[in-house]
């Protein structure tokens, strides 16, 4: 039986989204219980959206996609903020903080490569 797969995971940005969405993972189970509905809930929700948000707007027009990545991005910058207080909390190492950091400027930079695409590319 053959893989079913969708044009969108295809797309570098969505894998590397799908990655980070791990990393959020993995550094959110290393806060405390008293987190669990707080920041950890947060990150994860934030960095989820980022994979979730490019692949709903992969498939439709290319100004809602472009949206579809703003939204991304804002999403970025949440879990930007979300690793900077998990490293003043002490819950994460400045190393940790500084490879997610890292991981989520590659992210930013490939969403908005893509916008910048997305809207001066011609149609023929």
């Amino acid at each position: 039986m053959s893989e079913v797969k969708f044009i969108f995971e295809d797309l570098k940005v969505y894998q590397k989204a799908l990655d980070f969405a791990d990393t959020a993972y993995d550094l959110s189970s290393k806060f405390p219980n008293s987190e669990k509905y707080g920041l950890s809930s947060q990150f994860i929700r934030a960095a989820v959206s980022i994979a979730l948000n490019t692949a709903e707007g992969s498939g439709d027009s290319d100004p809602q996609f472009h949206r579809f990545l703003q939204i991304a991005e804002g999403s970025v910058r949440e879990c930007v903020t979300c690793c900077a207080i998990a490293f003043r909390r002490n819950y994460i190492s400045e190393l940790e903080n500084n490879n997610a950091r890292n991981k989520l400027l590659e992210l930013l930079k490939m969403i908005r490569s893509l916008q910048y695409y997305l809207k001066n590319k011609k149609t023929n």
